[in-house]
């Protein structure tokens, strides 16, 4: 008899034919909650769960005693209780390595974006406001030859420091990582702690994951240590930042700019503070959002369920303790 697949979330006509293939396959609208109660009996008779954004509590697993294995269209999995998956036996799977390049392009376009004033700059013009030269006012910062400074230095924060150090000169530092000498060697990058990180960079930009110990990691005392000059990247999580604290040091310069894909609450609603502001360049959390990596991503799931129910090693096991 088949394994039973629930599907939530976008994945292509070829990939849902796949599955098909393999599994009996039911398909939620993207709409409806895995735990809405028209959906219980369909839990109870669940092997497996494959989607993007999945809200799992205990409760909705309590409801499916067969649950085998999630497989997420995402890196993070903040929103999945790892440790309660772990206990029951249920095999987490998350879709790391493919959108690392992407994600890296958008955090070096925020970097760019927001020092040269990219956004602001293109409204001015919309508005008809370019009637001569412009002036010292509507002056950026310049990228190349700045200090780069990576919160974070994993596959996302290598890559955006990648970026900085051998396509525009940039001196790396990083912290909340263990040395890696050979990326020392690679781009010249030094270790720094992170008070002494904020004060020397010219641009910070977080990569951490949000877990208990990087919430708000950011705050009040970390913007007063960055300069006057200093510019904000955010493409990690926005629960790393305390995001009424990095309102006020950009409404009171203590920083000069920010760019953000993350926010604190998201969808981010127009009355935030964020939304007014020139020197802040607010992206919709599209740090994957390509079509080929968003298509990589959900192959990844793909092929991380097609492994992990039938009893195979899936390619990227969050709680390998659950592989036996």
């Amino acid at each position: 008899m088949k394994k039973r697949l629930v599907i939530q979330g976008r994945l292509s006509d070829a990939q849902q034919t796949e599955l098909s293939d393999l599994f009996e396959v039911d398909v939620l609208p993207k709409t409806s909650s895995l735990d809405a109660p028209e959906n219980r009996a369909l839990l109870a008779e669940t092997h497996g769960i494959i989607g993007s954004g999945l809200a799992i509590t205990p409760q909705l697993l309590d409801a499916a005693p067969n649950l085998k294995v999630i497989a997420t269209i995402s890196v993070g999995y903040d929103n999945i209780p790892v440790d309660e998956l772990t206990k029951r036996g249920i095999m987490l799977c998350n879709t790391p390595d493919v959108l690392t390049e992407t994600t890296a392009d958008t955090g070096f376009a925020l970097i760019m974006a927001a020092a040269r004033r990219v956004v602001e700059l293109a409204e001015w013009v919309k508005a008809d406001k370019w009637q001569a030269s412009i002036g010292p006012a509507l002056f950026g910062s310049d990228v190349h030859g700045k200090t780069l400074g990576m919160v974070g230095f994993g596959r996302i924060g290598q890559a955006v420091a990648r970026r900085g150090a051998l396509g525009f000169g940039m001196q790396v530092l990083y912290s909340n990582a263990s040395p890696k000498p050979d990326l020392e060697s690679e781009l010249g990058a030094q270790r720094r702690e992170l008070n002494e990180l904020l004060a020397e960079a010219d641009f910070v930009c977080v990569t951490v994951p949000l877990t208990a110990e990087t919430e708000h990691l950011i705050g009040t005392q970390e913007f007063a240590l960055m300069k006057p000059s200093g510019i904000f990247i955010n493409i990690a999580r926005g629960k790393v930042v305390d995001e009424s604290a990095l309102i006020h040091a950009l409404e009171t310069s203590v920083i000069q700019a920010a760019g953000l894909d993350v926010f604190e609450q998201e969808p981010l609603r127009a009355a935030s503070p964020l939304t007014k502001m020139p020197n802040v360049v607010a992206l919709p959390h599209i740090g994957s959002a390509t079509h080929e990596t968003r298509d990589a991503m959900a192959q990844r799931a793909v092929d991380n369920i097609r492994l992990a129910l039938p009893g195979e090693r899936p390619i990227s096991l969050v709680n390998e303790e659950t592989y036996q």
